[in-house]
């Protein structure tokens, strides 16, 4: 796992953008997992600026979800799909023709989970899937406990995450109890996993996720398991790391060529 610790949350996202672009630029037609929320709207706003400005071209790219509400109508201006449409798709130029994500109306949701699972591997994988974090720890909807094998699946959400969600509806009594996530083995299936997380409310998830053991009481430290994992953090986000000053260090050292 590589450990980046940047200045801010913008910082985080033009370098995470850039490290998309280097993607696209190497492989056109790449399958890109994006997730929702605040954190990664730093990366969607300066790769949209890239493409704007004709230094990437995202026109071949194809998009998948990191998960799904279930029950929400159609439409619903707070379901994942509208919302990847609204900040990610439409940004870029892209059609709804390259958007891929589950069926959360389904009337079959667990149908509905195994032909997305199915779906993402006959589309050859993800190239490269953005993560946020929950302040437990969380990665997609995958709560604590989960396993660290599971595919996608329909996961009851804990009452903090439908807090800490409540913030995109008019009251926590409009949060689904219940979404479809790409499970844990289904993320670590993806090529090149990217984790942001800022601000000091994410700093113990991220020591928990980066130091601490694999454990599935924090999901995101199933991250440690894959290859070529990357974790970036603002400082207060990084503020718990023991390990903060080797981190700081090895990356400076890096090589250019290696990339993100």
């Amino acid at each position: 796992m590589e450990v980046v610790i940047v200045p801010d949350a913008t910082a985080g996202g033009e370098l995470i953008a850039e490290a998309i672009a280097a993607l696209l630029d190497r492989k056109p037609d790449a399958l890109l997992g994006v997730a929702t929320g605040s954190t990664p709207l730093p990366i969607y706003r300066a790769l949209a600026a890239k493409v704007a400005s004709g230094a990437v071209d995202a026109s071949r790219a194809r998009i998948c979800q990191l998960d799904e509400y279930v029950g929400l109508p159609a439409g619903h201006p707070e379901s994942y799909r509208s919302v990847v449409l609204r900040e990610v798709v439409e940004p870029l130029g892209l059609s709804e023709a390259s958007f891929m994500g589950p069926d959360g109306s389904a009337e079959d949701v667990q149908a509905a989970c195994e032909a997305y699972d199915k779906a993402l591997a006959e589309a050859g994988g993800v190239d490269l899937q953005l993560l946020g974090i929950g302040t437990d720890g969380h990665i997609g909807f995958n709560e604590p406990c989960s396993s660290l094998a599971s595919r996608t699946r329909i996961k009851t959400l804990t009452e903090q995450t439908r807090v800490d969600n409540a913030r995109f509806f008019d009251d926590i009594e409009q949060v689904p109890h219940h979404v479809i996530t790409q499970g844990i083995g289904t993320i670590l299936d993806a090529r090149h996993p990217i984790l942001l997380a800022t601000g000091e409310g994410k700093a113990e998830a991220v020591a928990q996720t980066v130091e601490g053991p694999v454990a599935s009481i924090v999901p995101a430290s199933a991250l440690q398991l894959h290859p070529h994992a990357t974790v970036v953090v603002d400082e207060a986000a990084a503020s718990k790391l023991k390990l903060a000053d080797y981190f700081r260090a090895t990356y400076a050292a890096k090589p250019a060529w290696q990339g993100l």
